[in-house]
């Protein structure tokens, strides 16, 4: 019982950590309008606040390695909370952004100390199974949260909806203090365990396929809803649905990995998902101007969205069970250069009005994910 209690927390812990990553893009018009910024200057606070989460995961991991689980669980969501509803009571973009980058340089800790603490609290065989939980909580993020941050937005205002989010953050930390265990400790990082990783091809490889993946992601779902607006005549609605499709084709993508894995194994199963993705930013970017065909390429790229993560992470620790606590510290941190790296590309893209070019970039950047998983070596990584 324990254990579940843990596995809820931490579910809850990253259900609060995605949302506070992600929120800005379920209330890009209401955050616009708020602030007289565009919509890509609102787009810029997940940009902005991908680049913090990215150099931070790895830093932070390693300055608070001896620092005790509950207390820097529950704390890293203390902050998030207080970062929030200090946003509720600002006026200016520019505070507003400066307060994101602080927040989020201490949120970069959650997702890969979620998974080492869960990796501490239960037993071996258990493991795969229990993370794949705990990650649930992002696609939760994007299934449940995002719609009603884009109806709570609409209905309510920003501020409100920032509130929100803090008194949230607020209760995910009183559980994570309630249900985690005290004197948990992590296993030490070094820094020569990131030297040895810099020299690994296989693991640099790996790394890079969450490079590309979270770009081709990011690509379309930052700015999906501003489109399905912009070019297909979709109101708050239709944005709130196409996050629906994406965070429930998630939860489906991420379980059905959890049963095609134990047959399939991790190589093939992140394979196939690659190809999912791929074909759903094809038919999105084919779709643009037809909200039925939009949504159907969101469905079919958010099938691989917890999925591939989750794999990608399997293949980290089995290529180097040693490394592991580094290898997801920095495939975390790969993750937000991608996310930086492809909200960012389409974020130009949508200023200059480029819009079915977003669909196709991200189609290019799921190409490259799959030729650099070809190079990959199934012997070595499944």
């Amino acid at each position: 019982m324990s254990h579940l209690s843990a596995r809820l927390a931490l579910l809850c812990g990253n259900f609060i950590t995605g949302l506070s990553v992600l929120a800005p893009a379920g209330m890009l018009s209401e955050l616009s309008a708020g602030l007289n910024v565009t919509v890509r200057d609102v787009g810029l606070l997940v940009t902005y606040g991908a680049v913090i989460l990215c150099l931070g995961s790895p830093i932070v991991s390693w300055l608070t390695t001896r620092i005790g689980r509950r207390l820097l669980m529950s704390g890293t969501l203390a902050i998030i909370a207080a970062g929030h509803a200090l946003s509720a009571i600002i006026d200016s973009y520019a505070a507003i952004l400066a307060l994101r980058l602080v927040m989020l340089a201490f949120a970069a800790i959650y997702t890969p100390q979620a998974a080492s603490t869960m990796a501490l609290i239960v037993p071996e065989k258990e493991q795969p199974s229990a993370l794949a939980f705990v990650f649930l909580g992002w696609s939760l993020a994007v299934a449940v949260g995002l719609p009603l941050i884009t109806l709570f937005a609409t209905q309510f205002g920003w501020r409100e909806t920032y509130a929100a989010i803090g008194v949230a953050a607020a209760a995910s930390a009183i559980l994570n203090v309630a249900a985690l265990p005290s004197g948990l400790q992590g296993h030490p990082l070094s820094l020569q365990s990131f030297v040895t990783i810099a020299r690994s091809r296989t693991l640099l490889l790996i790394l890079l396929i969450t490079l590309f993946q979270m770009s081709g992601q990011f690509s379309i779902t930052i700015y999906m809803a501003a489109l399905a607006q912009k070019v297909a005549d979709g109101g708050p609605a239709a944005s709130g649905l196409l996050f629906s499709l994406l965070g429930v084709a998630g939860l489906i993508g991420n379980l059905a990995a959890t049963r095609i894995v134990q047959f399939a194994g991790v190589h093939r199963t992140l394979g196939s998902f690659i190809v999912i993705m791929m074909t759903g930013a094809l038919v999105f970017a084919l779709g643009i101007g037809t909200l039925a065909l939009m949504a159907a390429g969101v469905f079919l790229l958010g099938l691989g969205i917890t999925a591939g993560n989750t794999m990608q992470q399997a293949r980290l620790v089995v290529a180097a069970p040693l490394l592991a606590s580094a290898t997801v510290a920095l495939n975390t941190s790969v993750l937000y250069i991608g996310q930086a790296l492809g909200s960012g590309a389409a974020g130009l893209l949508y200023q200059h009005e480029f819009y079915r070019t977003i669909g196709f970039l991200s189609v290019a950047f799921f190409a490259l994910a799959f030729v650099t998983f070809l190079l990959t070596s199934e012997r070595r990584s499944s």
